[in-house]
């Protein structure tokens, strides 16, 4: 499996690409091309044409969660591949400071996708999982009450249920590709090894950890616990957080858009 990183907020000195906050990546698994997360615009497309990507040939679509930096690039794609996600993805959803909804709803993205709604750990490509619904098993991994969603015109906390990830299960270990980690990172990679029974190598995505405090301590008291071989956090994941991971002995890897990973 070969995997690119199509936008995050960073970009690499030499590639000339373009960053925006947001999160896509572009996965060629087999006879597979799968985008998972499109970005906030079309800086994915932009990026994708700089580096030879031809996204008309992708056949399948993969949603961390419905939250607009994830989503709103799906109006750039104009064929209709399969689409996974999770309930309540497509629900309106309100950001700390602004709207933070999809660009479709549910009922739009059924007629311009094949969409499929996965609640259980789902094989969408050879060796290739997407995880569904996230148990919540950390009680130090909460939910921000300041994401809102809008159901029956009531205003509600979003646990963000629809936040999800996916998992290689490659011959070394697992490796998995998170969007935001909305469920936890902790709750994300405990699932991912209680399904698989084997430890994970390598995760690459937004951890979503921004300030020093108990709450991520003990996230990274978790991740060095795994030992996992190398992170690469992104996206939601501060300056302040990967300078402490890495001061704690963590191998922290730089990502940005153009970032490319053979992983077998």
């Amino acid at each position: 499996m070969k995997l690119t990183v199509l936008c995050d907020n960073n970009t690499y000195i030499n590639k000339y690409l373009l960053g925006e906050p947001a999160f896509s990546v572009y996965i060629e698994n087999e006879d597979d091309k799968i985008l998972f997360d499109t970005g906030y615009s079309n800086v994915f497309l932009k990026n994708a044409e700089k580096l030879g990507i031809d996204l008309t040939k992708v056949n399948k679509v993969a949603l961390s969660h419905g939250h607009d930096d994830h989503s709103n690039g799906l109006v750039y794609i104009n064929h209709k591949p399969e689409l996974y996600y999770v309930e309540g993805c497509f629900e309106y959803k309100i950001g700390s400071k602004a709207d933070a909804n999809p660009p479709y709803t549910e009922d739009e993205i059924k007629e311009k996708f094949n969409a499929i709604k996965v609640d259980n750990c789902t094989e969408i490509s050879k060796n290739l999982f997407y995880l569904g619904e996230i148990p919540r098993v950390t009680e130090f991994e909460k939910t921000n009450p300041n994401l809102k969603v809008k159901k029956n015109d009531k205003i509600e906390i979003d646990e963000l249920k629809d936040d999800t990830a996916l998992v290689f299960n490659g011959e070394e270990g697992l490796y998995v590709i998170t969007g935001c980690s909305h469920s936890g990172i902790c709750n994300i990679l405990s699932y991912a090894k209680k399904i698989f029974n084997k430890e994970i190598k390598l995760v690459i995505g937004g951890f979503h950890l921004r300030k020093l405090d108990d709450s991520v301590q003990r996230a990274i008291d978790f991740l060095k616990n795994e030992n996992i071989e190398k992170l690469y956090p992104c996206h939601c994941t501060t300056l302040d957080v990967k300078c402490e991971m890495k001061n704690r002995g963590l191998n922290v890897l730089e990502v940005g858009s153009g970032l490319s990973l053979e992983i077998k």
